[in-house]
């Protein structure tokens, strides 16, 4: 069975108990504005094209088979569009300066169960184990359930990091397999849910409560995002959630725009303009918030 990765992750710290290896698919449901992995929306490999590494040697145009590719006023263009019916590996392997990549690799489960045993002495070490993100690994939902029984097969501490947008089933057999579950929490307003994430938030709340009601580790992660996630109606309604689910621990995930030259790089729209960062008080003070909610609150 094969799979499409975007990016593996080793000796992170924040993503489950231990030293653990992060295993990033591709695939996800929701466009939330915020989102730091536009490389993620899409299942499928993608073309990505770094300009302050182009030295326009213009190789990549008599490479590109369906003609995606042009030059205008000094600089290159691309229609992206056109680039969605082609692999990219014609014009990627024609440049030289690395501007032109793929964002995106398939990946069988054997070969990503060795790479992950490779780092088996740091899970036994420190109590730690892989970690499935993305993107939503749902998305993949075959690929997801075999790695996750290899890996418990293996010995291997599992986590799963959702958005909450999957089947049903698919979460009821992974329930047994996976050993942390880490569940993004955004906005509870169903209006604001939806307009921010292209997605209703009444099916995200339905599998936060049988997760809640079936597994013993949950974690509940927020993104604070200014004026959108952070107000205080929404603050109300994510501790409202949590002691509804009987959900104690907490993680907040503060705002940052480091993504955002990855969505041009892909010909995607970033949304998202001069959008107030946090300083350390302010994050303090929503830390403080919830702690006296009664909820075991870090900042990550």
């Amino acid at each position: 069975m094969k799979g499409n990765i975007f990016a593996i992750q080793h000796y992170a710290v924040h993503d489950g108990p231990g030293i653990r290896t992060l295993v990033f698919l591709k695939g996800c449901p929701l466009r939330c504005d915020w989102c730091c992995n536009p490389e993620s929306h899409s299942s499928k490999i993608q073309l990505r094209y770094i300009p302050f590494k182009c030295r326009l040697c213009n190789r990549c145009l008599p490479a590109c088979p369906v003609h995606a590719i042009s030059v205008q006023d000094g600089t290159l263009r691309h229609n992206f569009d056109l680039c969605k019916e082609c692999p990219g590996k014609p014009c990627t392997d024609a440049c030289p300066y690395g501007a032109r990549t793929l964002s995106g690799s398939e990946i069988s489960a054997d070969d990503l169960l060795d790479t992950l045993s490779r780092d088996m002495p740091f899970y036994r070490n420190s109590g730690g184990g892989v970690t499935f993100s993305g993107g939503e690994p749902f998305h993949q939902p075959k690929f997801l359930l075999e790695m996750l029984q290899r890996c418990q097969s293996a010995g291997i501490h599992t986590a799963v990091e959702t958005c909450g947008w999957a089947a049903e089933s698919d979460i009821r057999q992974a329930i047994p397999l996976t050993g942390l579950f880490l569940f993004d929490l955004k906005i509870i307003d169903p209006e604001k849910h939806l307009l921010h994430t292209g997605k209703p938030v009444g099916p995200i709340l339905e599998y936060l409560a049988l997760l809640a009601a079936e597994h013993p580790q949950v974690i509940i992660r927020f993104p604070l995002v200014s004026g959108i996630t952070d107000t205080w109606e929404n603050l109300n309604d994510i501790l409202n959630i949590m002691n509804k689910n009987g959900l104690t621990r907490l993680h907040l995930e503060p705002y940052h725009s480091l993504g955002a030259d990855k969505y041009e790089e892909h010909g995607l729209n970033y949304t998202l303009q001069n959008l107030n960062h946090y300083e350390s008080g302010d994050l303090e003070s929503f830390r403080q918030f919830f702690i006296s909610g009664g909820l075991n609150c870090e900042v990550i």
